[in-house]
């Protein structure tokens, strides 16, 4: 075999194997960025309800998701997610998806319900490509927890809820914006009210159960 002829037949063997490492390699990558995802999703739920897991470690956030949290689907399809408590058999609290448009693109999470069905346990964010430093601070705890205790019902409908400029929310239907960051507040202020409007009815029925 001359020269040249085994160049590129040892090229086209390198080649090969390289495509076929890196194959192989991407198919192994993707099914733990898939098994990330999902814990991530099932994280911020756990976070939603409530639950500080600031000090929790993955398999216990595993393991309350599994113990305390089940799936269902309202009459017309959209998915709801109930908390219960050691030893009970009802539901002490109810959450379900959120998203909108912030500024750069779609906001994803979760809010919950305390037991009232009015005012809310909790709110997480688990995706978003807001500006790291304005927009992003949706996803801190300092933003979050204002939430909790606010009323996102009133009477079996959804509460006028804003998200007002940094220093001006009020009442118990309103939480602080971030600075710099009004369309992204604005954003939330507008997917609270949306999807607490198209959960209304399914609230409406259990609470006269």
């Amino acid at each position: 075999m001359r020269e040249d002829t085994r160049t590129l037949v040892f090229a086209a063997v390198v080649c090969v194997t390289c495509s076929l490492l890196l194959s192989g390699a991407a198919a192994g990558l993707r099914g733990l960025q898939e098994a990330n995802e999902a814990f991530d999703v099932k994280r911020n739920i756990v976070k939603a309800f409530g639950i500080d897991i600031s000090a929790m470690e993955r398999p216990e956030i595993e393991s309350s998701y599994e113990t305390h949290i089940s799936e269902d689907k309202t009459e017309d399809g959209q998915p709801i997610f109930m908390w219960t408590e050691d030893g009970s058999e009802k539901p002490s609290k109810y959450a379900f998806p959120i998203s909108g448009k912030g500024l750069w693109s779609v906001l994803y999470g979760y809010l919950s319900l305390n037991a009232d069905l009015e005012t809310i346990a909790g709110i997480s964010f688990y995706k978003h490509g807001e500006t790291p430093g304005l927009g992003a601070e949706i996803e801190k705890a300092w933003f979050q927890t204002q939430f909790a205790g606010k009323k996102l019902y009133a009477d079996g409908q959804p509460t006028e809820f804003k998200v007002t400029k940094p220093g001006y929310a009020s009442g118990d239907t309103a939480v602080d914006g971030i600075s710099g960051a009004t369309i992204t507040g604005k954003g939330v202020q507008s997917l609270v009210q949306k999807d607490a409007a198209a959960y209304a009815e399914y609230f409406k029925s259990i609470k006269g159960n």
